[in-house]
């Protein structure tokens, strides 16, 4: 029976949703392997964005994910 190396990862293992969250000091990347929102949906008000990626780019590290899809512009009051 063949082996699979430690390195392999199925693209269904990755994280499917790249989401920008409101930071402490900013809008910050994160990538989610679903879209739960905890107890009661506490983390609702915290996401700014969201999109579903590809296969492609699930494999994709968050710096180049956020270069790609940048945060949304933020509301001046």
């Amino acid at each position: 029976m063949a082996r699979r190396r430690t390195t392999d990862i199925e693209a269904d293992d990755l994280p499917r949703y790249f989401v920008w969250v409101r930071g402490l000091e900013g809008p910050e990347p994160q990538k989610w392997v679903a879209m739960e929102f905890g107890v009661g949906d506490w983390k609702r008000p915290l996401v700014l964005a969201w999109r579903e990626l590809s296969m492609d780019e699930r494999r994709l590290p968050l710096s180049i994910l956020a270069r790609r899809y940048p945060p949304p512009k933020a509301e001046t009051l």
